[in-house]
């Protein structure tokens, strides 16, 4: 496996890509191509940072161009879009790319599986960006979630006072028990680069951001087949669910007592 720097695997994947790629969708590459042998808990941000300080610090030599908002294509493969960061002061153009500010949706997860957590007083709620990206505990994220029977929606719920963990668990107990297998979420809270959450900023959006957010998760959360992508600028990054892996220390306990009874 190679290990190449953030900037240099980005540069390697836009070099391999027809088209301008987002950095999440970058930071996915570098991992299917194994461009690195280490990821961290955040490697989309990772990708985005690193291309935020090249065309910072290395102005109009930076290999990176901005296409659309988080969107990257190399400089020699296209000629800047009319409303690139061209039209842009230098200080402007490198705020605007280092900029990872999602609305006020930072981080989801769809459909979850209820067996995949451990439900004791503080569940591990766990997620990861990428496979090879290290895992973060969502238990104590706050937002909305959905519980699912199958693909269908059963309850909707928020987190304000009690975090995720704390309003999943209850339901494993109250008359929902036995009414759902899966779980989605949406966050408030982002990631930082040791798998920490991070409290929103502000506690104040506007109008337009509201709108965004609300179709977005309609969108996500409902799943009409005829929107065909996700709401316009919802920029929320996704995480795969990842086992407990106390369930499967659990399983092996369990399994050891059963066979010492069968001799």
């Amino acid at each position: 496996m190679e290990n190449y720097g953030w900037r240099d695997a980005a540069i390697k994947v836009l070099e391999g890509s027809a088209e301008p790629m987002h950095y999440a969708d970058i930071a996915e590459a570098i991992a299917e191509q194994r461009l690195r042998s280490e990821f961290g808990a955040t490697p989309a941000i990772a990708v985005n940072v690193a291309i935020g300080q090249s065309l910072k610090n290395d102005g109009e030599n930076a290999p990176f161009i901005r296409v659309a908002r988080g969107v990257y294509a190399l400089r020699h493969a296209s000629p800047p879009p009319a409303s690139g960061p061209s039209q842009h002061g230098p200080n402007e153009a490198a705020e605007s790319e280092t900029d990872d500010d999602t609305g006020l949706i930072n981080a989801f997860g769809m459909y979850w599986a209820r067996a995949n957590v451990l439900w004791g007083a503080s569940p591990k709620i766990l997620g990861q960006q990428q496979p090879e990206s290290a895992p973060v505990n969502f238990c104590s994220q706050r937002g909305v979630y959905l519980l699912h029977d199958g693909r269908s929606v059963v309850y909707v719920g928020r987190t304000t006072d009690q975090p995720l963990g704390v309003r999943l668990r209850q339901h494993t107990a109250d008359r929902l028990n036995g009414r759902w297998d899966r779980f989605s979420w949406f966050g408030i809270s982002s990631v930082d680069e040791d798998g920490q959450l991070i409290p929103p900023a502000s506690s104040t959006f506007n109008l337009d951001m509201l709108i965004v957010t609300m179709e977005a998760l309609l969108i996500e959360g409902l799943e009409p087949p005829q929107n065909r992508k996700r709401g316009d600028d919802f920029r929320a990054i996704e995480y795969l669910q990842v086992e407990d892996p106390d369930i499967r220390k659990k399983n092996i306990i369990a399994l050891i007592d059963e066979l010492k009874t069968k001799l």
